[in-house]
């Protein structure tokens, strides 16, 4: 017996660090992108955080796969190594009915259950299904643009570069298009992420449920200065909205077709702040008043008249790194 304590004991030892290992690496993603308010592991509304829910469901399903393997193996190496006397040879032995039971219903059991998870949380995060709510969803219209996103509240008749605002436990309804190339939609924190094309709408809805500032993206590549096509979606209580919109409405700048005229270049939010911005407006950020009514529909259309767009799309555009225009 005590010649046998050793192994086992180091079986033992060794199945438990192999699970502490297993679920360090499970942990990794979320330590990594947590306390900084830019992934959905760190949800600040229900989009986000059924988006995690489902993440760990299918995670902890797919470990009853993943664990015997990551237990198994090692353990039989070590029972059936070279200096293993007592393991038993069977070098004849090629089949067992019991193993081709397990190894073939136990993951299409899996897959299964895994089909029927994704059905029923693909239907509840459909972008375009509203999230329900007592109150009116908040009209946003966005424009993707080289390089920076044009955020449009046809309600107010005012828009903003650099920067979206909205009352928290108010959802969010967003139609998005682009002016340019295919562009992607994110704002991690608050849900999942949609693309826009030129001369198609897109819709996604979202809500946060607690006051804060999160990050917003552009995934798609889209050229040297993408990475710097970010902006700050602001939650903020409904007197605080308030208070902004008016804000933009009186510091704001006219939405003609001189100013976006300058959107339309390729350059950044901050680039586009030292053009148009005036000391009123934040860093990075530029606010519109006087919008025409059906400026979104506009940009759309322009794309279905069956007409070729110019390949200089915008005359006297000026690249990325350069000063912007009227510098």
């Amino acid at each position: 017996m005590r010649g046998r304590a050793g192994p086992v004991r180091a079986i033992s030892n060794f199945k438990r660090r192999t699970l502490g290992l297993a679920a360090l690496v499970a942990a990794l993603p979320a330590v990594a992108c947590a306390g900084d308010g830019t992934s959905f592991l760190e949800p600040a509304g229900p989009i986000a955080a059924l988006q995690k829910f489902h993440l760990i469901q299918i995670t902890l399903i797919s470990l009853i796969v993943v664990l015997p393997v990551l237990v198994l193996v090692p353990l039989l190496a070590w029972r059936y190594r070279a200096s293993n006397t007592s393991a038993r040879y069977m070098p004849d032995w090629d089949f067992s009915h019991a193993l081709e039971y397990v190894m073939w219903l136990v993951p299409v059991a899996v897959v299964a259950v895994l089909s029927v998870y994704l059905w029923i949380d693909t239907h509840k995060l459909d972008p375009y299904k509203q999230i329900a709510s007592a109150q009116k969803p908040l009209q946003v219209e966005v424009v993707g643009l080289d390089w920076k996103w044009l955020f449009i509240y046809p309600e107010f008749h005012i828009a903003t570069v650099g920067q979206m605002a909205f009352p928290k436990d108010r959802p969010v309804a967003l139609k998005l298009t682009s002016d340019t190339v295919m562009q992607s939609f994110m704002v991690s924190a608050l849900g999942g992420q949609i693309y826009d094309m030129p001369g198609m709408v897109t819709k996604l809805n979202l809500q946060a449920d607690r006051v804060g500032s999160f990050h917003g993206v552009n995934t798609q590549f889209t050229g040297d200065g993408f990475q710097d096509q970010t902006f700050t979606a602001m939650s903020m209580t409904n007197k605080d909205f308030d208070a902004w919109v008016a804000k933009v409405q009186k510091d704001g700048i006219a939405l003609n077709e001189a100013s976006y005229r300058v959107l339309g270049h390729r350059s950044t939010p901050d680039q586009v702040h030292a053009t148009l911005g005036t000391p009123q407006m934040p860093q990075q950020v530029v606010y519109f008043n006087d919008v025409p009514s059906g400026f979104f529909n506009k940009v759309v259309m322009k794309y279905t008249s069956g007409k070729a767009i110019p390949a200089t799309r915008q005359p006297g555009a000026v690249a990325y790194g350069q000063a912007p225009v009227g510098e």
